[in-house]
C-alpha cells in the first residue's frame, strides 16, 4: 500500500476488525451496485471512499428534479443526464484510485446472466475473505422482478448480496450468502413478490430513510469482504424511522425452495 493511500485509509487502519489486511481486501473487491437513486446513492458514495478496487454501477434512469430530495449523489446539474454518468463523477471524485464500470442498463436476468464478471472465487469458506473477482451485489433497486433475477445468478455463482428497500419510513435490509451451506435465499424469504408493492412515487419517503438504509447496507458489504464482525447472513433487519426502532427477524431456509436442491446439485 502507498503512502498516500495509507493516509487516505488511515481511520479504516486503526481499526483493529479492518487493519491493512482490511483494507487491502478491500482495495481488490469488486462490488456491483445496482440501482443509483435513494439507496445507491449512499452504497455508491461510501464504497468509493472506502476505496473498493473496482466498482460496477448499473441503471437505466435518468436523473429528475423530483430524485433531488433524496438521492443526494445526484445534483441540479445532472438532470437529464443517466444517473450512472452523475454517479461515476461523484465517485471518482470523492476517490480518484477506484476502477468505474458503468452501465446504462436494466439488471434483468438476460443480462445479468452474460455478464462474465459476475463470479466468484471458491474456497471462501464463509469468512468474509476477498479474491480477485466479484465479491458482492448490492442490490438498490426498487423492483421486485431485479431483485428475484439478482437472487436467481447469486445462487448460481454462489455470490453473496445485500438487499435493500425504503418507503414511507420504514427500510429494510437482508444478507444473502449462497456459499454457506443450507442458508435461505431471497425467494426463501418472499416466494412471491409482485411489482406492485408500495413505491416512492406514489407513497413518499423521508429522504433520510434511504440514507440510513444505504449507508447499512454498506457496513454489510464490508463486513462480507473484510470479515469482521458476526455474518448477518439469514435474517432480515427493519427499520421504523416513526419510532426509531430497528428490530431484526431470522429469516428460515425453506426446505421446498429451490436454493436448497440447486446448492447440492452446484
Amino acid at each position: 500500500m502507498k503512502d498516500d493511500q495509507l493516509l487516505r485509509y488511515s481511520r479504516h487502519i486503526l481499526l483493529p476488525e479492518v487493519d491493512i489486511e482490511g483494507q487491502e481486501a478491500i482495495s481488490r473487491a469488486t462490488v456491483v451496485v445496482i440501482g443509483l437513486g435513494g439507496l445507491g446513492s449512499p452504497v455508491a458514495l461510501y464504497l468509493a471512499a472506502s476505496g473498493i478496487g473496482h466498482l460496477i454501477l448499473v441503471d437505466d434512469d435518468q436523473v429528475e428534479v423530483s430524485n433531488l430530495q433524496r438521492q443526494v449523489i445526484h445534483d441540479t446539474a445532472s438532470v437529464g443526464i443517466s444517473k450512472v454518468a452523475s454517479a461515476a463523477q461523484r465517485c471518482q471524485a470523492v476517490n480518484p484510485d477506484v476502477k468505474i464500470s458503468c452501465y446504462v442498463q436494466r439488471a434483468d436476468s438476460e443480462w445479468l446472466s452474460q455478464q462474465d464478471w459476475l463470479s466468484s472465487e471458491d474456497g471462501l469458506n464463509g469468512q468474509g475473505s476477498s479474491h480477485d473477482g466479484l465479491t458482492v451485489i448490492v442490490d438498490c433497486s426498487d423492483n421486485a422482478a431485479i431483485r428475484y433475477a439478482i437472487n436467481d445468478v447469486c445462487l448460481q455463482k454462489r455470490i453473496p448480496w445485500v438487499s435493500g428497500a425504503a418507503v414511507a419510513l420504514n427500510g429494510q435490509v437482508a444478507v444473502f450468502d449462497p456459499r454457506q451451506q443450507g442458508a435461505p435465499c431471497y425467494r426463501c424469504l418472499y416466494p412471491s413478490l409482485k411489482d406492485d408493492t408500495l413505491t416512492c412515487s406514489e407513497n413518499g419517503i423521508l429522504s433520510p430513510v434511504v440514507g440510513v438504509i444505504g449507508t447499512t447496507q454498506v457496513v454489510e458489504a464490508l463486513r462480507l469482504i473484510v470479515g469482521f464482525g458476526s455474518p448477518q447472513h439469514g435474517y432480515l433487519r427493519t427499520y421504523d424511522a416513526g419510532t426509531g426502532d430497528w428490530q431484526r427477524w431470522k429469516v428460515p431456509a425453506r426446505q421446498t425452495c429451490s436454493c436448497q436442491s440447486d446448492y447440492y446439485s452446484g
